[in-house]
């Protein structure tokens, strides 16, 4: 027996099944199971044969005829050899008219004729109309066909076509056989008679205002044009025409103080009240310096002061502390009411200054009950203005964000009697002259102002002359080369050789501080020295807030060695203990060599600065130091020297 693909035999051979089965016969496996219902009705059985003749059928049931036992058809109407044969002439194709294709013979289709249907003039002629319905399809198109009509519903035969060469005149293509075309010869057209547009006959404008020489000469003379107003607020072209030279502007003339004037002098004998001068002594000033000796007492009195020091010399405890003891005069420690606005004003030029004076300020206020906020940008507003909110006494932030919170109407300065400077000059220096006026305009009038610098020139003079009446001014005399604590030395290296020089250098025990120019020169420095087992942190302005603190306090609390920073730090880092700076990149400007110097040497301790050139820059380095006043020892060395070790070791 033939099997199939699974083993089980064709259908083809399959034994026919039973018919006879009782229904519900399938296994109860099955999934078409059905069980057999007690309480159905009866199934009707089957005739017999002769119950089926007993009723008047026929014996036995009709089963299925066999094609080849079927009689022949007797339907005359599909025998198609009985048809007969067609008749209409129309479809005789010999019969039919020949037709002519010339188009000559053709009808005019621009001429209308009647009976047309639906296409126009040149529809034909004679057709019945066609009932036509739309239909929708599936496929979203639209079918036209004919409305059915069953057959012999009318008449197959369709009336004559009339003639397609009806008369009509003869079509002639013949490009000779056209007309002449009109000839548009230019010199053949009449001369224009328009008079109006003849130029020649206009007339002459007699309107004087639009006679050019007639109008008066105009004066290019600069020397008569009106002077134009200065202003301060966007520099000028020659400031972006290339790099500014470095020029030493005129000191403002001060009284000298010198450091034996203020021998067995104690804060107490300055005017301070007995718990900010315990605090200082908390802090380490047991006794003031000569630039505290100096100031306070001016300060204290109520006058305009500008005092002039060099970094390290004490200028925050200068202006700090008499500025505390101020504001608790005439019983101002006792204005503690929640969103009271600030009393005192104090604005640096960088966030890494301002929290550096927080940190000496914020003890002193501590002490007597008052508070302090600072308010820089690069980090939330939002701590800031809920300090504000609370209610603050003295404010230390930076020109940027304070403008913006006066903007938002978040900061009122109409209450501040003491607005403080610090690195004025500086502040100057980066653009920030315009800023700083708009702000201490907003200060009460006739607000005390102090201006502190370790550079103060004539650079502040703008705001010296607006706001500052009468000022004392004062510097520490003898504060030159001779009498500090700070040894310069120059290095001449191969630009091949000064990373490992740098390396060399810092790998003493003492903490160091290295200056970069760039962020990226900063970055890389910090690497090399980490992987050469020296602890190194960076210092730069891609820093947020929260990395600058986190990388100084590192080097503070000792956890590296080594922190790479760039000019952003020049001011305001106060480590006592810094007893290297190397500077490997050389700076530009004097002012920037005095306070990158000022970051060693700090109250009275000793320190070292030095600075890798190459031989190309020594005289241009050499000019730099004559204008800050700086003798400084010059040596050529390679990595590996002696030399270096010895520096590395102070």
């Amino acid at each position: 027996m033939p099997q199939n693909n699974k083993g089980r035999p064709s259908r083809a051979h399959a034994p026919a099944r039973s018919t006879a089965a009782p229904a519900g016969s399938r296994s109860p496996k099955h999934r078409g199971h059905r069980p057999d219902d007690a309480d159905a009705p009866v199934k009707k059985a089957r005739w017999s044969r002769d119950e089926r003749v007993d009723r008047g059928h026929a014996p036995e049931r009709s089963r299925p005829v066999d094609r080849d036992e079927r009689p022949a058809r007797s339907n005359d109407r599909f025998d198609r050899d009985a048809r007969p044969a067609r008749s209409a002439d129309r479809f005789d194709r010999d019969a039919r008219p020949t037709r002519s294709n010339d188009r000559v013979d053709r009808f005019d289709r621009s001429t209308p004729r009647s009976g047309t249907v639906g296409r126009g003039a040149g529809a034909r002629t004679g057709r019945p109309s066609r009932d036509v319905h739309v239909d929708r399809t599936g496929t979203g198109r639209t079918a036209h066909r004919p409305e059915w009509r069953p057959r012999g519903a009318e008449s197959t035969a369709r009336p004559a076509r009339p003639a397609r060469d009806a008369d009509r005149g003869a079509r002639s293509f013949d490009r000779d056989a056209r007309p002449a075309r009109r000839e548009f010869d230019r010199d053949a057209r009449p001369a224009r008679s328009n008079d109006r547009f003849a130029r020649d006959a206009r007339p002459v404008r007699s309107n004087d205002r639009f006679d050019r020489d007639a109008r008066p000469a105009r004066s290019f003379d600069r020397d008569e044009r009106p002077a134009r107003r200065d202003s301060e607020f966007y520099p000028t072209r020659a400031q972006h025409t290339g790099p500014q030279d470095d020029v030493v502007l005129a000191r403002l003339t001060a009284d000298a103080v010198l450091a034996t004037d203020v021998e067995g002098v104690t804060f107490r004998d300055l005017g301070l009240g007995d718990n900010i001068a315990r605090t200082l002594a908390e802090l380490g000033a047991h006794s003031p310096f000569p630039i505290q000796a100096a100031t306070i007492p001016d300060v204290l009195a109520g006058r305009d002061v500008l005092g002039r020091g060099r970094t390290g010399s004490g200028k925050t405890i200068a202006f700090g502390a008499p500025l505390v003891e101020r504001l608790m005069e005439n019983g101002g420690g006792r204005r503690r009411q929640p969103g009271r606005n600030p009393r005192a004003l104090i604005l640096a030029p960088t966030r890494e200054l301002a929290l550096q004076i927080d940190a000496t300020v914020q003890p002193i206020a501590r002490s007597v009950g008052l508070f302090t906020t600072q308010i820089y940008g690069g980090v939330p507003q939002g701590r800031q203005v809920g300090a504000l909110q609370r209610g603050v006494d003295i404010i230390i932030g930076t020109p940027g964000r304070i403008e913006d919170l006066i903007q938002q109407g978040r900061l009122d300065l109409s209450e501040v009697v003491i607005t403080v400077l610090d690195e004025a000059d500086h502040m100057c220096e980066l653009g920030f002259l315009e800023p700083v006026q708009r702000i201490l305009r907003e200060t009460a009038d006739g607000g005390q102002k102090l201006l502190f610098s370790a550079t103060l020139d004539s650079g502040v003079a703008n705001l010296v002359t607006e706001f500052l009446h009468d000022p004392s001014v004062y510097e520490v005399a003898g504060e030159d080369q001779q009498s500090s604590t700070i040894d310069h030395k120059v290095l001449l290296v191969e630009q091949r050789d000064k990373r490992a020089v740098i390396e060399q250098l810092a790998s003493g025990a003492g903490k160091t501080l290295v200056f970069a120019r760039t962020r990226a020169f900063a970055e890389e420095l910090a690497e090399q020295l980490d992987d050469a087992g020296i602890p190194a942190t960076s210092l730069h302005g891609d820093l947020n807030q929260r990395n600058r603190q986190r990388n100084l306090d590192k080097l503070t609390s000792g956890r590296v060695n080594v922190l790479v920073a760039t000019d952003v730090a020049a001011r305001g880092i106060h480590v006592d203990d810094i007893s290297l700076v190397i500077q490997a990149d050389a700076p530009d400007e004097y002012k920037t060599y005095l306070h990158r110097s000022g970051r060693t040497g700090r109250a009275g301790k000793v320190g070292t600065v030095v600075t890798l050139i190459t031989r190309p820059r020594r005289r241009r380095f050499e000019e730099l130091l004559d204008r800050a006043e700086i003798v400084a020892s010059t040596d050529e060395v390679r990595a590996g020297d002696r030399l270096l070790d010895e520096l590395a070791a102070l």
